[in-house]
């Protein structure tokens, strides 16, 4: 009798824990569709700002954010397939496994923050890159390598053992091994991976306030060390207008925006992994 209480009380539990956090997100994103659909129309998504951001629209603020998470893919992509191939081909040492575990872990705890205050001392006071968009890529890709590398690690690891013995008993080098019979298998964890962690990072405000983005006065960058304008910094902009009921409903109007990217983000990666779900070996 007391297991079958102790069983309901946390099937009850479980139960308004899940409506909880279903009903907070819910009414967050009622309320952004409520306060910002009124905001959205073409000229607010194809024409620049004025007035620091409280007049005009966003066309600006849109390409800055998607130059920079094109460019933190093409740079944190690469890497990430390479580390875990290597972490799941050739380190066998369990000593070295706990090792690279513990920084990748490590990596993923790291504040936002300390990433952007990183990129302003490292590339823009020793480097003198200036206020660049293309260092601002090079930090969000370090922030989303582990999500990155942990999915595709993930992925390769569970493809069973006798793929690889059967492919070595075909006569296939290491790397043919890797290429042919590894690497297709492990591409859709990777793309789950990078598609959350662009979630993340076209969201962030910290790593690139500093190193990457202008508030205002910045059209599309022709060079790689021009600042650009972008989703999360001009928000923070608005909400320090926020007496200006112009300027409020465009930093609604911006968030909206900003929450259908990381939407289409989100929901692209839960059907990558729901697709990959369905493979069997």
């Amino acid at each position: 009798m007391n297991r079958k209480l102790t069983n309901a009380v946390f099937k009850i539990f479980v139960w308004a824990a899940m409506a909880a956090s279903f009903g907070i997100l819910l009414f967050l994103i009622s309320v952004l569709f409520w306060k910002g659909f009124g905001a959205i129309s073409f000229d607010f998504l194809f024409t620049p700002s004025s007035n620091f951001g409280a007049e005009g629209g966003i066309v600006y603020q849109i390409v800055g954010s998607i130059l920079l998470i094109v460019f933190a893919t093409l740079i944190a992509f690469p890497l990430s397939l390479g580390f875990a191939i290597y972490k799941s081909e050739y380190v066998k040492s369990s000593y070295v496994q706990n090792i690279t575990d513990t920084l990748i872990y490590g990596l993923n705890g790291i504040p936002s923050i300390i990433f952007g205050i990183f990129g302003l001392i490292f590339f823009v006071n020793l480097l003198n890159t200036g206020i660049s968009w293309f260092v601002g890529s090079i930090i969000l890709a370090i922030m989303i390598l582990p999500t990155i590398i942990l999915s595709t690690y993930q992925a390769i690891n569970s493809i069973p053992d006798s793929f690889r013995e059967n492919a070595l008993a075909l006569g296939l080098t290491k790397w043919q091994l890797i290429t042919t019979t590894l690497l297709p298998r492990g591409l859709s964890g990777a793309f789950t991976g990078l598609l959350i962690g662009l979630s993340r990072a076209i969201g962030e405000t910290a790593p690139i306030m500093f190193i990457a983005t202008a508030f205002s006065g910045v059209t599309i960058p022709v060079g790689f060390f021009e600042p650009v304008s972008a989703l999360p910094t001009h928000i923070l902009a608005l909400a320090q207008q926020a007496t200006n009921p112009q300027a409020l409903q465009n930093a609604w109007g911006t968030s909206l925006v900003l929450l259908l990217l990381v939407l289409i983000f989100s929901i692209a990666a839960l059907w990558r992994r729901v697709k990959f779900s369905k493979i069997e070996y």
